[in-house]
């Protein structure tokens, strides 16, 4: 059982994965914290784009010989195989850590998968610590691998005209890999972020079929894509698809005249958060019945 230093490690890795959301795909944002043989922690890391080095082995390379006899903390499980960088499994087994806590499995390793392979090299591992938790950003990907379709968000301000919207919605850009702005423009959320050769960012969407719409969208590489504005014709378009919806409503008087419920969020979601943020509220629902398309 995870003891409670190893329970705020992995909140932290949870925590500085979520810096790899909209430059990571097609890869998994994930985060790893390294302790000592004390349970101290020594080095962390996560993963920012493919091609670049995995969370655990940046966490390892911060922790050094420190490593040794300690324990990784990792939102998923290590990888098994080899593509643009060797499997970090190899890594944590080279590194002499004698125990490997896990929050997510993942569902695309290769052979036996990591978990076993660090197992049989005796390292002692636990699954599905706070799993819940780190399905809060691997959520949308696994929902990509699952669905074969990135994971769409609308987000729109009540009362807003302008293509930008409030200060929120644009700072939900930064954790999408893809944005599809009011006048059909497509971009990534982090302009340049995902690397050379990893991503590619459609022109527009075209025609007026949803399934040729989200195709493209997924060949692009994207997990994840935001779509902004009330009156996006792609919101029209994809609606049916649309996984979560993000609505943000000026703050208003004390007393004043009310925004009926079904102009605020639409009939099929269900709220699942509201924040104050700034001079607004936030809302956020969720679809009720999922639909994997």
């Amino acid at each position: 059982m995870a003891t409670p230093n190893e329970l705020t490690a992995m909140r932290r890795a949870i925590a500085i994965s979520a810096q790899g959301l909209g430059t990571t795909s097609p890869n998994p944002p994930v985060g790893c914290v390294i302790l000592d043989r004390d349970g101290v922690p020594v080095g962390e890391g996560y993963h920012l784009r493919k091609g670049d080095h995995h969370a655990e082995v940046n966490a390892l390379t911060a922790a050094g010989e420190r490593a040794e006899g300690g324990t990784a903390v990792v939102t998923l499980e290590p990888c098994n195989h080899h593509g643009r960088t060797p499997p970090c499994r190899q890594a944590l087994i080279e590194a002499k850590v004698s125990r490997v806590l896990m929050a997510v499995m993942d569902p695309t390793s290769r052979g036996e998968g990591g978990a076993v392979v660090l197992e049989e090299a005796g390292i002692e591992v636990e699954r599905g610590v706070l799993e819940q938790e780190a399905l809060l950003i691997l959520g949308p990907w696994l929902h990509s691998l699952r669905t074969g379709r990135p994971h769409i968000t609308w987000a729109y301000t009540v009362g807003a005209e302008e293509d930008h919207g409030h200060q929120g919605v644009k700072e939900l850009r930064r954790t999408h890999d893809l944005v599809i702005r009011r006048n059909g423009a497509i971009e990534e959320g982090v302009p340049g972020g995902h690397g050379a050769g990893a991503f590619r960012v459609p022109d527009r969407l075209l025609g007026d079929e949803p399934a040729k719409a989200v195709a493209d969208l997924a060949e692009s590489g994207a997990r994840s894509v935001l779509v902004e504005g009330s009156r996006n014709e792609a919101a029209r378009l994809l609606a049916d698809l649309v996984d979560r919806v993000i609505v943000e409503v000026p703050s208003t008087p004390p007393s004043s005249a009310s925004t009926p419920a079904d102009e605020l969020v639409p009939r099929g979601f269900r709220l699942v958060d509201a924040t104050v943020l700034g001079l607004c509220v936030r809302l956020t629902a969720h679809r009720v019945v999922s639909r994997d398309h």
